[in-house]
């Protein structure tokens, strides 16, 4: 039989009698008409079924199960056999085979099963995707928003669905993931896997409208030394702080300014004034606790941070019946005053006071809503009020650093619901589509639209700020 991928003919145009442009045929391999696409699954880790090995797995493109090899005695040699299934994808290479006979089949129509397996964006097509309004439709026709779809919770890793969900929406970030080839760089699995979600999430061919994150969270597991699992729901803020400084490291990040993307797009950095308290901070004189004594040393030094902690105020420990009901509120500005230069807190038995000198591109907040105790871990469920846009950082930072601009727009915001013990609460995050400025709102598998009114109203725990730029500043890179 001519191989498939020279079964072409040319045609003339009955009128001009001019050749018209290739067409290719149909295929005539009957094996190809047993593939079901709506069994196929890449998102799971690439294992074979039977030996679990992670070593030349190929997909049944009939039944979507993964086997081992291709040769008469591997896996998927006899589940041909036995199940009559015939077509075979090898999930390294995208070749494609019919076992038991064991010829690769080279076919037009496998096209969108290999593009799915593994997303490939052009240049060009990255530029675009903030701008992209139309949705796209899966294999059952349903819509979905390339970019806003939602993550599968395998059990609890809730905490880990929306720090991805935030991080893919910083297009720098975004951007960097999409178009780099980590195999060839020879990178760590976590930046691999990383990368093949973030394409998998933007891919505007896929055939269902959400993605299952099984691959990265095995290899998170792995990588944290089962400090992070996807059975046992654990910090957000433990995570992202954990997940940013890997993949600085297995980027070939250092301590040198700027050594990868993620210090370019989130390192800032603080300077530190402390002060021992010493004789004078007594229980009996409070107000000395305020004030620095210009008289004693003061210890100045500056520290890098990938983003902010914010203390909110603490809630009133005896209410009455009315007051139970009411929810205390804070400005973000006023918990921002922590980093003024001129607030002074009380930290180990130290006078400390923060000021920001120099601000990233991007500014994570952390605000802090878990206190930990000998006994429980209690939640502060104070309501931080922001506005959506223009946020002013400039009475927290230094006015002889040298910053772009100091005005930012939000682009993520993390919330936590429900109670704080025993992984009782959930997670969900609210980000922005850039093209539209609608708001979305993504629970895992649930993605729906919210008016920007209802961000408010939710227990933000986690921020991520974009510094607003004009037309003629440059952007870093």
């Amino acid at each position: 039989m001519e191989p498939n991928s020279k079964r072409q003919r040319l045609e003339q145009d009955p009128e001009t009698f001019e050749p018209l442009k290739e067409k290719v045929e149909p295929s005539r391999d009957l094996y190809l008409d047993t593939i079901n696409r709506h069994m196929l699954d890449f998102d799971f880790e690439k294992v074979c079924s039977v030996s679990l090995s992670h070593l030349n797995v190929y997909a049944c493109l009939v039944c979507g199960k993964y086997y081992q090899g291709r040769g008469k005695t591997s896996h998927a040699y006899f589940h041909s056999m036995h199940k009559d299934h015939h077509v075979f994808i090898n999930l390294h290479t995208l070749k494609v085979y019919v076992l038991p006979e064991g010829y690769e089949v080279d076919d037009p129509s496998l096209s969108d099963i290999k593009y799915v397996l593994k997303p490939v964006l052009t240049k060009s097509q990255v530029m675009q995707l903030d701008k992209n309004l139309k949705p796209s439709y899966d294999l059952n026709n349903k819509k979905y928003l390339p970019g806003f779809v939602g993550l599968n919770n395998v059990k609890a890793n809730d905490y880990v669905n929306v720090i991805i969900q935030a991080l893919v929406h910083i297009p720098p970030l975004r951007d960097y993931f999409i178009l780099e080839d980590f195999d060839k760089l020879g990178r760590s699995q976590l930046v691999t896997r990383f990368g093949a979600l973030v394409r998998k999430m933007w891919n505007p061919k896929a055939f269902k409208g959400q993605v299952s994150p099984h691959e990265l969270l095995q290899e998170i597991s792995n990588a944290s030394g089962k400090r992070f699992k996807l059975t046992e729901q654990s910090n957000a803020i433990d995570f992202l702080s954990w997940f940013l400084n890997t993949l600085h490291r297995d980027l070939g990040g250092s301590k040198k300014k700027n050594s990868s993307i993620i210090h370019r797009i989130f390192q800032g950095e603080v300077s530190v004034d402390s002060q021992s308290i010493g004789a004078t901070g007594g229980p009996g004189n409070k107000e000395a606790l305020l004030i620095f004594d210009e008289d004693r040393e003061i210890k100045s030094v500056r520290l890098p941070f990938l983003f902010l902690a914010l203390d909110l105020p603490l809630a009133p420990l005896y209410q009455d019946e009315t007051e139970k009901n009411i929810i205390p509120q804070v400005p973000l500005t006023t918990i921002l005053g922590k980093y003024d230069g001129k607030r002074v807190q009380e930290v180990a038995d130290q006078k400390k006071r923060y000021h920001i000198t120099l601000l990233p591109d991007y500014l994570i907040f952390h605000i802090k809503r878990f206190n930990k105790n000998n006994w429980t871990t209690e939640k502060n469920p104070t309501i931080v009020n922001f506005p959506i846009k223009n946020v002013d950082m400039a009475n927290c930072n230094d006015p002889d650093a040298k910053n772009v601009g100091t005005h930012y727009d939000l682009l993520a915001n993390i919330c936590h619901e429900g109670k704080a013990d025993n992984g009782q609460g959930t997670y969900k995050v609210h980000v922005r589509h850039r093209g539209t400025e609608q708001w979305y709102q993504i629970q895992d598998l649930i993605v729906e639209e919210i008016v920007p009114q209802m961000i408010f109203l939710s227990e933000s725990y986690i921020q991520i700020w974009e510094r607003k730029r004009s037309v003629e500043e440059p952007v870093s890179k």
